[in-house]
This record gives C-alpha cells, sequence and structure tokens, in this order.
C-alpha cells in the first residue's frame, strides 16, 4: 500500500513557489504526493519531474472542477473547457509518471439543483464529455477516477452505487471511482460494504476523517473499512485530503470554518501515523 499527501492539505494553487512540498512529504514518511491541478498553468512538469526524481517520490493528479469546468453543462462551450482542461491533467500525469487523474469531473462542484426531468439529460452530458477524456487518457496508459461527493457538493453522483452506474454508462475499461471516506461517511450507510461493492473499480482511494481533519480523530471504522479494502484486493494509492483554513476561496468552498489539527504538517504526520498503524 502506497500512502500520499494531498498538496490541498498545504496551498492553493500548487506551482513552482511550493515545490518544498515534495522534500518534506517525503520526509514524513509517504510514498507520494497528490498534485492538486487548479490552474495548469501554475504547473512546470519539468521542474516538479526533477523535484520528484531528487526526492525519490511518486505523484498522483486531481482535478477542480467549478463552475466553468462542468462536464454535464447545457453550454456547449462550459463542457468543451471542462474536457479541454481534463485533457490538460492527464498531459500533465503522463509528463509526471503518474497512472491515474481523479477528481468529481463529471459536473461542476457546488451543483446542487432540484434535477428531476432535466437529471438523465445532465447524465447524458457528463458521459459525452467522459468518454473523449477517457479515450485521451487510455492512448497514455492514465485511468480515470471519478469521485462521488456528498449531496451539499453536488446534485449527480452522492454514492458509490450512483458512481458505478455511471461508470458503466461511460463504457471505458479506464474509468473507475475515486472513493472517499469523508464524502462516504456522509452518503452511505455501510462505508465498508460500499467499498466492497466498488472492488475493482477503486482506481484510488481518499482516507479522510470524518470531519475532514486528522484521519484517526474522528468515529470512521477504520479496521473494517481496511479489512474491505483488503477483501477486494485494492493495493493502489491511500491519500490524505485535507485543506488549509487559510485559502480563503477554498475554506469556503468547503465550508472550513475552523482550523482541524494542529497544522497542517500535524495532520499530515498524524494521518500517516494512523494508516501505517491500521493498515498494517
Amino acid at each position: 500500500m502506497r500512502f500520499g499527501a494531498s498538496t490541498f492539505i498545504w496551498v492553493s494553487p500548487f506551482g513552482n513557489d511550493a515545490l518544498e512540498l515534495i522534500g518534506r512529504v517525503k520526509d514524513f514518511g509517504f510514498d507520494l504526493i497528490e498534485i492538486c491541478v487548479e490552474d495548469p498553468a501554475t504547473i512546470d512538469t519539468s521542474r516538479i519531474r526533477d523535484a520528484l526524481d531528487r526526492a525519490g517520490l511518486d505523484a498522483t493528479i486531481c482535478g477542480a472542477f467549478g463552475p466553468n469546468r462542468d462536464m454535464s453543462a447545457e453550454d456547449p462551450t462550459i463542457r468543451a473547457a471542462a474536457v479541454h482542461y481534463t485533457r490538460q491533467c492527464i498531459d500533465i500525469a503522463a509528463a509526471l509518471g503518474s497512472g491515474s487523474v481523479v477528481g468529481p469531473m463529471y459536473a461542476g462542484v457546488g451543483n446542487t439543483r432540484m434535477l428531476d426531468r432535466d437529471a438523465r439529460r445532465q447524465r447524458e452530458r457528463a458521459v459525452d464529455s467522459l468518454r473523449p477524456a477517457a479515450d485521451h487518457a487510455a492512448a497514455h496508459g492514465i485511468r480515470l477516477g471519478l469521485e462521488p461527493l456528498n449531496r451539499f457538493e453536488t446534485d449527480l453522483v452522492n454514492t458509490v452505487d450512483q458512481g458505478l452506474e455511471l461508470v458503466a454508462e461511460i463504457g471505458r475499461d479506464n474509468v473507475g471511482l475515486l472513493v472517499d471516506t469523508f464524502h462516504m461517511n456522509i452518503e452511505e450507510k455501510d462505508i465498508p460494504a460500499a467499498i466492497r461493492r466498488a472492488g475493482p473499480h477503486i482506481v484510488e482511494f481518499h482516507a479522510c476523517s470524518s470531519d475532514r481533519g486528522t484521519p484517526g480523530e474522528d468515529h470512521l471504522p477504520w479496521p473494517e473499512i481496511v479489512s474491505a479494502l483488503d477483501e477486494v484486493g485494492y493495493a493502489g494509492p491511500v491519500v490524505i485530503e485535507a485543506f488549509t483554513p487559510k485559502i480563503k476561496e477554498i475554506a469556503r468552498a468547503v465550508s472550513l470554518w475552523r482550523p482541524l489539527a494542529e497544522s497542517e504538517d500535524a495532520l499530515a504526520r498524524d494521518g500517516l501515523a494512523h494508516l501505517r498503524r491500521v493498515f498494517d
């Protein structure tokens, strides 16, 4: 099992001014860093690759999908922008030797509407947009992990079962799910059972606290979660994703109104120690 830390724990957006994070994440004992691509223009793949090589660290790529990157939007120009951005994330992953790109790429985060009859059309637009993105990823040997989000952040895919339905509709072998314990804690009746249903479709696993703070400082059934991942044979990245309240735009987007750890470093360090204990 390879453990990772998201750049969102410390910075937003990630760029050359935050390259020292790569060495710091390695020093904490992580195996990889998840680079969140908010603005592709800030991603200098040459310098990042050099820093990764020096640290002996791998990378995964996570996208950020706002209202102007919505694959389910009625406006075709917004859908095209979402596909273009996803292709950029895929190209960044290829340049950094990452095998996956993950995130809630089916729609813009923050869509919370009563869809009723429009729900089918929204899903169809998302599927039609994701297929060419998946084909571009497949050409680079990269998998896409679609992330179900909780009901307060999206109106389209909240549960593992809904995610699996979308994956089936897309019909591409390199498309699966990113499952996240924070969101599952809100939406799933039984987190280990949901993991078992996701099974071989899990591209990446976000090991997050129930309050988005330090993993282990929560009420989640970690031994049962680990057992479920073991049962389905999951051996991919296990990434801590959290957010810093110091970045006001991100804090507002994820409704983070107070510090959830002594420091960002403490959250990463203590969270990793917890994960190594429960996974070992």
